[in-house]
């Protein structure tokens, strides 16, 4: 199947060792296919998920929740995610 749509998103990582903290932004990326929604851990039929929204936290990041079947999944991101959820509506006429 082709991409339709990619939307890149990341993960904060932390780790603690004795008193050492550190913190890892791992980037990533969400895909939509015709068929499916993959992120690096989970794949998501598309008859499986009903919508998707974004809320801007400030300071240019902001959450995507993808509410599937499963419960809401939530994805943090530093792009607006305004053309991929165009692309899953009109996948989902």
């Amino acid at each position: 199947m082709n991409r339709v749509a990619v939307q890149p998103y990341y993960k904060i990582i932390r780790t603690v060792d004795g008193l050492d903290q550190r913190m890892e932004e791992q980037a990533r990326e969400m895909i939509l296919y015709e068929d499916r929604i993959v992120t690096k851990h989970r794949h998501f039929p598309i008859k499986q998920v009903f919508d998707l929204s974004y809320r801007p936290m400030g300071d240019g990041v902001g959450l995507l929740y993808l509410h599937t079947q499963q419960g809401v999944y939530s994805y943090t991101l530093k792009d607006d995610p305004e053309s991929f959820i165009t692309a899953f509506k009109n996948l989902n006429v």
